[in-house]
């Protein structure tokens, strides 16, 4: 009865605010937004700042929920220097933007930016899902200001990606049509794919949710992450062609026949200290396609962590901010090498404003 009467209850309860650990915005371009992160207690510890690259078509605030589920705020706390790339909503003049706009021109812009202002002239990266896709590509072709890689739950042996490869693969998937009638791919129709992965995903959460003696704690956890899921992006029509093409119907990144503005996008020249980190529930990127990239890269120093979970859960839950974040976090301080207790801040980046891209 409980779980009845905190259901009853549940959507006469505001929503949670979301996305509020403080952040300055230190570039943006077309829609996409360069985000800094403001420094905590501690200062800035490690030498090297973290830019996190969240997937194209989902709200970069996963990463940043609220304030007791925030991987990006656990950082900051644990004194690192962090950045996130927010990819903004495309318009519709924006279905011609190609691949190698966002995963170069766009990614290597937020990429410099944020090594400039290092001691090493690099950046950790850390891609979520699409994004860890874009970050590996990326660091194929442009390693100079990469200092390592992390790809967290991100597709690469996409022969292996589950019921989303056999849907694309299918003949009857005309993605060329698709574009040309829909311009950007809409957010409905991807999430609608989504659901299809669970159809009981839904009547499962209203069973978890009678189920369990809910805290106004967790209740705001739920709802956070329901805004997140019911606030999506839609995919660039240029873009979505050829990522659907060539990776999930070709598998061109793992065959090695990919290319980055002209230039081969190869696994094995990616050399930085990689690692890759897979889930064990993971139905949108099952963890067989993610743990290839350990497989495929040229790196001596590479390593797998696969944990237990879902493809969102397993990194926004309670349960991440006490297995997944501090793994990160020492992961990134053990290859730091020395740290510095005075801050070292980025005084170049404090202020809003766009830059131009032949400075960088």
């Amino acid at each position: 009865m409980k779980g009845l009467s905190t259901f009853a209850t549940l959507w006469a309860r505001p929503r949670p605010l979301v996305g509020t650990t403080p952040s300055d915005v230190v570039h943006h371009e077309n829609k996409w937004r360069l985000l800094r992160y403001r420094p905590g207690p501690p200062g800035i510890v490690h030498r090297t700042p973290i830019l996190l690259v969240p997937s194209l078509i989902n709200r970069h605030y996963v990463l940043d929920l609220l304030p007791q589920r925030s991987f990006a705020a656990y950082l900051v706390a644990q004194g690192h220097e962090v950045y996130i790339i927010d990819w903004g909503t495309p318009g519709d003049e924006d279905r011609y933007l190609t691949f190698d706009t966002i995963c170069d021109r766009y990614l290597g812009r937020a990429t410099r930016l944020v090594a400039r202002g290092s001691a090493r002239g690099k950046a950790h990266l850390l891609g979520y899902c699409l994004g860890g896709t874009l970050t590996a590509i990326h660091a194929s072709v442009r390693p100079e200001h990469v200092a390592s890689l992390v790809a967290l739950a991100a597709p690469v042996r996409f022969a292996e990606g589950g019921l989303l490869a056999a849907w694309t693969r299918d003949p009857r998937f005309d993605v060329g049509g698709l574009v040309e009638a829909m311009g950007n791919v809409p957010w409905e129709l991807m999430q609608s794919a989504f659901q299809m992965l669970r159809p009981t995903l839904n009547a499962s959460k209203l069973v978890n949710f009678l189920d369990r003696a809910w805290t106004d704690e967790s209740l705001d956890g739920f709802l956070a992450v329901e805004t997140w899921g019911s606030d999506n992006v839609s995919f660039p029509g240029a873009c979505y062609k050829r990522y659907v093409e060539e990776l999930y119907q070709r598998d061109a990144l793992i065959e090695g026949t990919f290319t980055l503005s002209g230039l081969p996008a190869r696994l094995e020249n990616i050399t930085c200290p990689t690692l890759a980190v897979t889930f064990a529930d993971d139905n949108i990127v099952p963890w067989q396609s993610a743990s290839a990239l350990i497989d495929s890269v040229g790196a001596v120093d590479k390593q797998r962590i696969h944990l237990p979970g879902g493809h969102v859960g397993a990194v926004v839950s309670q349960k991440a901010s006490k297995t997944l974040w501090p793994q990160l976090s020492g992961w990134w301080a053990a290859r730091d090498g020395e740290t510095s207790v005075a801050a070292e801040s980025s005084p170049a980046l404090a202020s809003t404003g766009r830059t131009k891209f032949g400075q960088y």
